[in-house]
């Protein structure tokens, strides 16, 4: 059996805490990625195709105002809808 000193089971701890908190915030960019897709394949599939300029102010709204378009997107019947909820929903 190896012996650990303090030090090192101090550095351990770290190293386990600090790749628990890189997994958590790599977890959470994986999922904004995910919901950004779903969202532009519903908007897609509902308003037909949308511009490079429109896929990118989507691609940066917050998660916050994802998950509104991802509600307000059952409302939206033309591309001008989503235009207007992009100018009163983007800061």
């Amino acid at each position: 059996m190896s012996y650990i000193t303090t030090g090192e089971r101090i550095g351990y701890e770290r190293g386990k805490l600090e790749g628990k908190e890189e997994g958590r915030q790599e977890g959470q960019q994986e999922g904004e990625q995910a919901l950004i897709l779903l969202i532009l394949r519903q908007l897609q599939k509902r308003l037909g195709e949308l511009s490079p300029q429109v896929r990118a102010r989507i691609q940066s709204l917050s998660l916050p105002q994802l998950e509104a378009l991802g509600v307000a997107l059952l409302d939206l019947t033309t591309i001008e809808d989503l235009r207007d909820w992009l100018q009163a929903n983007q800061s």
